[in-house]
């Protein structure tokens, strides 16, 4: 399947952090690169207690090495095979657990609900349509389930790639958020060309038997790079209500 992604300006891509326009308030968007997560989690958390009532927000592209995270609530169980080598690391989002590894964007949101006057759920719907849309940049129809958080393959149309009908309902992103002082952090992950193997060994957000793929397996062949800057932006339009552009540019965090 060809993909046919938005135009991206190429000032966009040589800078390594960008702000976009999100509604009333600037989102600042910091590539990571790739990093542990447990780096990733203890900023976020720093990042979010010192965090003021003019903090701006930010959205955050990660990659992390392979890890295994559970959620506050989630059971050990869902871990079926304890020996495979991958640690596992308890957090404090929301949901049960999941696997991040190369290949595979994670977006951080961290995001001041109550000056934008999002609700925890609409949050959540908006975040989901953000990945949809996403995803049909590049010819995938993807969809919601009720209960069930996250993004998932949807009936294909007639005449679709086989490899699209063959995945119908797999999961092809995980979302989970914290709410600390109005403020959310943790975020949304898109799995765009990894290895899936590590998804056998758990039962991925609860779920038993639920199949996970990424972009790669249903035909798409797209840049992580491209993705994960689309992604962004369509958080970043979700989350404000207007169009996402680059605005100004600033320093590397990487």
């Amino acid at each position: 399947m060809s993909a046919t992604p938005l135009a991206v300006p190429q000032e966009i891509h040589d800078a390594p952090d960008t702000v976009l326009s999100s509604g009333d308030y600037p989102v600042a968007l910091r590539w990571r690169g790739l990093e542990p997560y447990g780096q990733s989690f203890g900023a976020m958390r720093a990042f979010t207690d010192g965090r003021t009532p003019d903090t701006p927000d930010e959205i955050w592209l990660v990659e992390h090495p392979p890890v295994f995270t559970l959620g506050l609530a989630g059971d050990p169980a869902h871990l079926l095979l304890a020996g495979s080598g991958i640690p596992l690391v308890k957090v404090d989002r929301g949901g049960q657990i999941t696997y991040h590894g190369p290949g595979q964007i994670v977006a951080y949101l961290l995001i001041d609900l109550r000056r934008r006057k999002l609700m925890v759920r609409e949050l959540v719907r908006r975040i989901e349509e953000a990945v949809i849309e996403t995803l049909a940049t590049y010819n995938l129809a993807t969809d919601r389930k009720a209960g069930a958080p996250g993004i998932y393959v949807a009936r294909p149309p007639q005449r679709a790639n086989d490899r699209i009908q063959t995945h119908e309902g797999a999961k092809i992103a995980a979302l989970g958020l914290k709410i600390r002082n109005g403020c959310s952090y943790h975020g949304v992950s898109l799995n765009v060309n990894m290895d899936l193997q590590p998804f056998l060994a758990i039962n991925p957000c609860g779920y038993a038997g639920l199949e996970t793929v990424d972009m790669a397996t249903l035909g798409v062949a797209a840049d992580w790079r491209d993705v994960a800057l689309l992604l962004a932006g369509r958080l970043a339009l979700q989350i404000g209500g207007l169009p996402a552009t680059a605005a100004a540019t600033t320093g590397s965090t990487e």
